[in-house]
């Protein structure tokens, strides 16, 4: 099969000189322990109370306010990178993807199977490079069931990322975005 035009004398992916070692997210044996812990007692459903969650999380380094509500099988990937504010509710298979710092404000619903996405690689990149940027959930955002938060897409105070959507850029205040990528749709009214 012949290749089109535009195909010939493009540089190609070279997955084998990928190199990711200036990114340290935390010494090797506390990512290990985590990753045992975790997988027992917020990454599945046995039964704990929310307080035994929250005393994990905090003293693994995450930040937790008060009143946090968190459904089983949550995935955290390093809580030491985590911050959460007060009354912050999170839903059954939430997956936080924290290769950078992720920011969470009071009064944050997190619907269930949305994803929180701090790391990407950059595909223009022969070695594939990774990126990574940090993620800030302000005051009283929410995000639908199963919507993506994508590296840098900070999500101001009160916006709304409707289920299934994709937040690729910074989100306004009180906007409610839809779709892939997001894009406002209308303005948030709390009466």
């Amino acid at each position: 099969m012949e290749k089109t035009s535009w195909l010939s004398g493009q540089a190609s992916t070279d997955l084998s000189v990928y190199d990711n070692s200036w990114w340290k997210p935390g010494p090797k044996w506390k990512i290990v322990l985590w990753f045992l812990v975790s997988s027992v007692t917020i990454n599945s459903y046995l039964p704990l109370p929310i307080s035994v969650k929250k005393w994990i999380l905090t003293l693994f380094g995450a930040k937790i306010g008060k009143g946090l509500a968190i459904k089983p099988a949550v995935n955290i990937k390093f809580p030491w990178l985590l911050t959460v504010g007060d009354y912050v509710w999170i839903g059954e298979h939430v997956w936080i993807d924290n290769l950078a710092p992720v920011t969470i404000g009071n009064h944050v619903c997190i619907s269930q199977g949305a994803v929180l996405e701090t790391g990407n690689h950059n595909y223009r990149s022969r070695t594939f490079d990774l990126f990574i940027k940090p993620i800030q959930l302000e005051d009283g955002v929410w995000l639908g069931v199963k919507s993506i938060v994508c590296p840098g897409a900070n999500c101001a105070s009160h916006s709304i990322l409707t289920a299934g959507s994709v937040a690729t850029r910074p989100l306004e205040a009180y906007g409610i975005y839809q779709g892939n990528p997001a894009v406002l749709v209308k303005k948030r009214e709390i009466s």
